[in-house]
């Protein structure tokens, strides 16, 4: 027999009993609606979680100075000057693993708007990059400041969610001015809301600024480390004095002037920043992004075989790695709870296929009586189990689909249609149908002819 005969006498012989076929069928439509609603979910809820990975920076990179020790006493990570700003500036040109980078200058002071003042977290004197580092592009109000700012020096900054309502209690922020350090800063932006780390800090708590700025202005840098290569920051430095230790003089080095110090313009020699924040192109690439800063570095800071690196990275993997196991174990449990309703599903169409096969013994010895072969009898069974198991699959798609879609609407849970896995559910109802149809295919093909024609 050809296969489109079998297929429609198998249909035949389906709809003689369209009850008991669509009860057959039941087991596989709640399995597969299952599998596609759990997969569904759990994929919607693993790109939820990726999401939420990224923007707490799970493709960043820290770069931090190297530790002094003397003695045999270690002074901390950050106790050497080891990190400049064309560092980053090297990352950027020369490591191709690396999407983003900005430095960062850390300060911890008051910042003062009329009667009110707050102590934010986090100050942190950077360029505009570093919301791209921290996927945090989306601002609340106003915009980031520019390279400009940063070159210049300019008294901008942009104010975190929290640091805006402590400091302005509801009040229109933009184009107000706020002061660090009896310095006046200019707000022209405010963060999107960004809440809590892993760790339970306010991520919102804080101020971001041009790095220069915070720097030569807030934390107070002297004249070696900052920029001389203009009469006026020469003469705005001769106006300014130390006030650490007032009433005294240094006299190890006789002071200069204040016409020697406007005349005679000192270069920059080194400019030290606090760590530098890199995001690698995705986090499959931050091994490779990892070995290309360290050999760059090692070459710019001049450092020779065998010595150790006078500077630490660190990366987020750890974290990465157990949060991507939850969710995987998650799904992957998911799953194989649905996966019992299919083996379910399957038992009942073995258990119903035998009772078929006891039932149309006598058709079945009819048909061998008049010419039907053993493999004919063994294709229509099976034609007959994996047509009810396709039906069932095509519904338990429609069913688990319409249920993912559902509970994102109720539940506002997130989820992502996978297909994947629909294309998965139509190959494993087909397998269950043959996996579980075969023994009683088999069966019906090994009846003797005369035996069952005498089948009452």
């Amino acid at each position: 027999m050809k296969l489109h005969s079998t297929v429609m006498m198998a249909l035949r012989a389906l709809r003689r009993n369209p009850m008991r076929s669509m009860l057959t069928t039941l087991g596989i439509v709640i399995g597969v609606a299952a599998v596609i609603a759990m997969m569904e979910i759990g994929k919607g809820s693993s790109a939820a979680i990726q999401n939420s990975i990224a923007t707490m920076g799970a493709n960043n990179l820290m770069i931090h100075p190297g530790t002094a020790a003397s003695g045999g006493v270690s002074f901390g990570s950050g106790s050497v000057m080891t990190l400049t700003p064309q560092d980053y500036e090297a990352m950027l040109r020369e490591c191709p693993s690396i999407l983003y980078a900005a430095p960062v200058v850390r300060a911890r002071t008051q910042a003062v708007y009329g009667n009110r003042n707050w102590v934010p977290s986090s100050m942190m004197g950077t360029t505009p990059s570093f919301l791209d580092v921290r996927d945090w592009n989306k601002m609340s109000e106003g915009e980031n400041f520019t390279e400009r700012d940063v070159l210049n020096g300019n008294k901008v900054c942009l104010l975190g969610k929290t640091v805006a309502r402590e400091l302005f209690q509801g009040d229109a922020p933009i184009g107000k001015e706020i002061r660090i350090k009896n310095v006046s800063f200019k707000v022209i932006g405010v963060l999107g809301p960004k809440g809590a780390n892993m760790m339970g800090m306010d991520q919102d708590d804080i101020i971001i600024a041009p790095w220069t700025t915070i720097k030569y202005r807030v934390t107070g840098s002297n004249l070696s480390t900052s920029n001389q290569s203009d009469s006026s920051s020469s003469s705005s430095s001769t106006n300014s004095t130390s006030t650490l230790y007032p009433g005294q003089k240094a006299t190890l080095y006789p002071e200069r002037s204040e016409t020697q110090t406007a005349n005679t313009l000192m270069s920059v020699r080194f400019t030290n920043i606090d760590h530098i924040m890199a995001s690698a192109v995705s986090t499959g690439e931050i091994p490779n992004a990892i070995s290309e800063i360290s050999k760059l570095l090692r070459e710019r800071h001049h450092l020779r075989e065998g010595e150790p690196n006078d500077f630490h990275i660190r990366d987020m993997t750890e974290m990465t790695k157990a949060l991507s196991s939850t969710t995987t174990l998650m799904t992957n449990l998911l799953l194989c709870v649905a996966m019992i309703s299919l083996v379910v599903g399957g038992v009942g169409i073995m258990n119903i296929m035998l009772v078929s096969v006891t039932e149309r013994t006598r058709e079945i010895g009819l048909r061998m009586a008049v010419g039907a072969r053993a493999r004919d009898i063994l294709r229509q069974f099976l034609v007959e189990s994996v047509v009810l198991c396709l039906a069932g699959g095509a519904m338990g798609i429609l069913l688990g689909h319409g249920g993912s879609l559902l509970v994102r609407y109720f539940l506002n849970w997130p989820v992502e249609t996978s297909p994947a896995a629909i294309a998965a559910a139509v190959l494993v109802s087909a397998g269950v149908g043959i996996v579980f149809g075969y023994y009683p295919a088999w069966k019906a093909s090994k009846l003797d002819p005369i035996e069952a024609l005498r089948y009452e």
